[in-house]
């Protein structure tokens, strides 16, 4: 089974390979933000929106005239940034997110740019284009030896920078072994905010909530960056010491995502989830929070760890009621507020957490997907009613 994986590496540059980094970051978000400045000027006038294609003809015109650094970074950095800005407007066009912004230096998913070209791995360094032989933190031992052994191919090398940090992440073709089909019942897994995982068989994981934890310190280095003067050397490192600490509560949730995602993937054979619309949820009273727990990621990653570990994930629809139903008799509720942990059926008399009821009820929809059609078919439901809908656990 062939897969598309990345491998991230922090790197430790020098000087001279630390201006170079810095050089490729910047042309990169250079050409961005001019080839969106053309797609709004096309949008104004009503004409067609540039293609990745038609945006790089015209800056290969354009940049000898008025940017004569062109010369001293790679021709990927500027390409294979008007191709993120075509994906964005693709995405925009077909309604998935918004319009795309302009990218700011000092934001830290904008700091990155993407290489392609001749990228060699070594024990200790990576090659990258016109950048030469950058010194890693940590030994490639086994990214090396899969390239050796033919069993990996770099496509591409992404070089981002997080506050005084450098990582490059090599995306490759990677040989996997093919995973051994696994049999067993489904577990329910539903999503919350006051527990991260609560699965069909009683099983609570909590979320670290990095931000939420950190949210004093960050206001206050928040206000200490407002109260310098912009430019001045104690603002340049107030500026510093807060995006430490953006990438220090990021970095916490990626781990604790990444851990939880392989865990069930390892250790469940069926995980069926319920599809929260994130973006409907992280705009209302509960934003933070919902950022804060990382849900969409949470998905994104137990996707493809499912087909890596041999599991199969069952998503139910957003409409179906895990929630509202009650998980011994089948009864839907008309409207189970937040702030009732305890779901109460006045037919049978059940008490159980609505968690763990929403949990069971969602293992029950995976039992008749794997049994029949009954599941699987477009909008119905393993229950039976299609009316009601999932909520925020």
């Amino acid at each position: 089974m062939r897969v598309t994986q990345a491998f991230r590496l922090e790197l430790d540059p020098n000087r001279a390979a630390r201006m170079a980094l810095a050089k490729h970051v910047g042309a990169a978000r250079f050409a961005y933000n001019w080839g969106l400045a053309r797609c709004r000027e096309a949008l104004a006038q009503g004409r067609r929106l540039p293609s990745a294609r038609d945006l790089h003809k015209e800056w290969n015109q354009w940049k000898r005239a008025h940017a004569p650094w062109w010369v001293e970074v790679s021709k990927c950095a500027p390409q294979e940034a008007f191709r993120d800005l075509e994906r964005a407007l693709r995405n925009w066009r077909q309604r998935k997110t918004g319009f795309p912004h302009f990218k700011r230096k000092k934001h830290l998913d904008d700091n990155t740019a993407r290489l392609t070209g001749s990228i060699r791995v070594f024990p200790r360094h990576v090659q990258l284009p016109r950048i030469g032989k950058v010194r890693t933190k940590e030994r490639t031992e086994k990214l090396l030896s899969l390239l050796k052994e033919g069993k990996a191919r770099v496509l591409s090398a992404t070089v981002a920078r997080e506050a005084d940090r450098w990582y490059v992440s090599l995306t490759c073709e990677v040989e996997r072994p093919d995973p051994h089909p696994r049999e067993g019942e489904p577990v329910g897994v539903d999503l919350g905010l006051s527990s991260f995982l609560v699965l069909s068989d009683g099983t609570r994981v909590e979320a670290p909530k990095p931000l939420a934890k950190s949210l004093r310190l960050l206001r206050r280095r928040s206000k200490q960056l407002a109260r310098k003067q912009k430019g001045s050397r104690n603002f340049q490192k107030a500026s510093l010491k807060l995006a430490r600490l953006h990438r220090r509560i990021r970095n916490i949730r990626q781990d604790f995502l990444h851990k939880a995602t392989t865990w069930l993937a390892r250790t469940k054979p069926v995980i069926v989830v319920e599809d929260l619309r994130v973006k409907s949820l992280a705009r209302g009273m509960l934003s933070r929070s919902v950022a804060d727990v990382g849900w969409g990621t949470f998905r994104r990653m137990l996707g493809y760890k499912a087909q890596w570990y041999g599991s199969k994930m069952i998503v139910a629809p957003t409409h179906f009621p895990s929630t509202k139903r009650c998980s011994g008799c089948g009864w839907i509720a008309s409207k189970v507020p937040l702030s009732a942990r305890v779901f109460r059926c006045p037919r049978c008399g059940l008490e159980m957490d609505r968690d763990r009821n929403a949990a069971l009820n969602l293992k029950r929809y995976g039992l008749a997907v794997l049994s029949g059609p009954t599941g699987s078919s477009p909008g119905s439901h393993a229950c039976g009613d299609p009316s009601g809908g999932g909520t925020v656990g």
